[in-house]
């Protein structure tokens, strides 16, 4: 039995970072971005522009970060500690960047000890702009931007919001989350590049009448954490979704409400995809019919036959083409290992994942999941609680070790 395929240190454990903070009022939010970081394993290093010092304190990065902030190019007995930083490190994150450091980056110009480390790395350099619309749009601002991403550097746009002083427009830094994931996709190894990943999430909705419903608990948070895993890992994505969570603008999302919807939605994307992923809770059961006015209580309580819908997974499971890999997920309260194995047979999955959603903590609604991963080869993989987007990372290295397995060379009989 294999166990805890996403180790509880993190995706980013072992990963060197060095973070760099400019001036910018946005500065407050890298605080956020350093802790989030380090919370996934990584050994974050911050170096604050004297600049920044004028916007956040050394002493909050010295308690979050792995290690005190760098600010001077002489303070370190290390004679030359860019390079020392920009040889030891996995990623530089600029968070954020002001115009001064896109230009100095832009033209090499070593100006103090963040932009030295920046000419003095071959590591990956993420850079998230911050700054006020007119300065964003000017030509010269774009100018760096399109000089930068020519070579090689990954650009976090600045998103459209309240700015400093009570403005709104573009140029306001995109959020923690899609900053930390920027470095994760930077970081992450795209051994799903090429590949065509569907995946759906969320609880479809069976309507009683225009007001009422059968649904379920789920709230969709793991299939969009496999979505955004599956994305971070180079493949081509489509979600097929009955929530609206943030996601990544380069995966396809497809938004639906009732399991006749979804059936018709994979149906139409099922044929192109190498891996399908149904992480969506679809109701087994809707109304016959549907009432057209709301149902009043005053009438009574009203009796309401049901019928079975599309069974997604199994129909899938039958039309399965060669070398496509189908995985399955079953929320289960008893029996689950009996369950699971069951439904791996039935529906002729390649693997089930399965969780006992009456544990605490686990699955419906929560941000952590436990599970355990059964495969038609026999194989289990158990993944004790921890975020929903290691449990992600543990399905795909599952995927990913039996698509590489499939596609082996057969060996030269003898």
């Amino acid at each position: 039995m294999a166990d805890d395929l996403a180790p509880p240190d993190g995706p980013l454990a072992g990963k060197r970072i060095v973070l760099g903070v400019t001036g910018g009022i946005a500065a407050y939010k890298s605080i956020e971005v350093c802790r989030r970081l380090v919370d996934l394993g990584a050994h974050v290093t911050p170096i604050l522009t004297d600049a920044a010092l004028n916007m956040v304190g050394s002493t909050t990065f010295k308690a979050l970060a792995s290690e005190a902030p760098k600010t001077s190019l002489f303070e370190d007995e290390d004679p030359i500690p860019h390079t020392r930083m920009g040889q030891r490190s996995d990623a530089l994150v600029v968070c954020p960047a002001t115009a001064r450091i896109l230009s100095d980056y832009r033209t090499g110009r070593s100006a103090d000890l963040l932009s030295a480390t920046l000419i003095a790395t071959e590591a990956p350099v993420i850079v998230c702009p911050a700054m006020h619309t007119e300065m964003w749009e000017h030509p010269s601002v774009q100018d760096n931007i399109a000089v930068l991403l020519a070579r090689g550097v990954l650009i976090v746009p600045p998103e459209e919001g309240r700015l400093a002083g009570g403005d709104s427009g573009k140029g306001r830094l995109a959020s923690p989350e899609t900053i930390v994931d920027a470095v994760l996709g930077a970081l992450t190894i795209k051994d799903l590049d090429g590949r065509s990943v569907l995946i759906t999430a969320g609880g479809t909705r069976e309507a009683i009448d225009p007001v009422r419903f059968i649904g379920n608990h789920s709230s969709g948070k793991q299939g969009y954490a496999l979505a955004a895993e599956a994305n971070r890992r180079g493949a081509r994505v489509t979600l097929i979704a009955t929530t609206q969570l943030p996601i990544s603008p380069d995966i396809n999302q497809e938004t639906v409400t009732t399991a006749a919807q979804m059936h018709e939605m994979v149906t139409r994307h099922a044929d192109a995809a190498d891996v399908i992923i149904m992480a969506a809770a679809v109701a087994d059961f809707r109304p016959v019919e549907v009432a057209e006015q709301k149902i009043k209580k005053a009438n009574g309580t009203p009796q309401i036959t049901l019928e079975r819908t599309v069974d997604i997974l199994a129909e899938l499971g039958q039309k399965k083409k060669q070398g496509q890999i189908l995985v399955g997920f079953a929320a289960e309260t008893n029996n689950v290992a009996k369950n699971a194995q069951s439904k791996l047979e039935r529906k002729g999955a390649d693997f089930i994942v399965a969780n006992d959603v009456s544990a605490p903590d686990v699955g419906f609604a929560h941000d952590t999941n436990a599970v355990t991963i059964y495969g038609a080869d026999g194989s289990t993989t158990q993944v004790s609680l921890r975020g929903k987007d290691e449990i992600a990372r543990a399905v795909f290295n599952t995927v990913v070790s039996a698509d590489t397995a499939s596609t082996k060379p057969a060996r030269p009989s003898t």
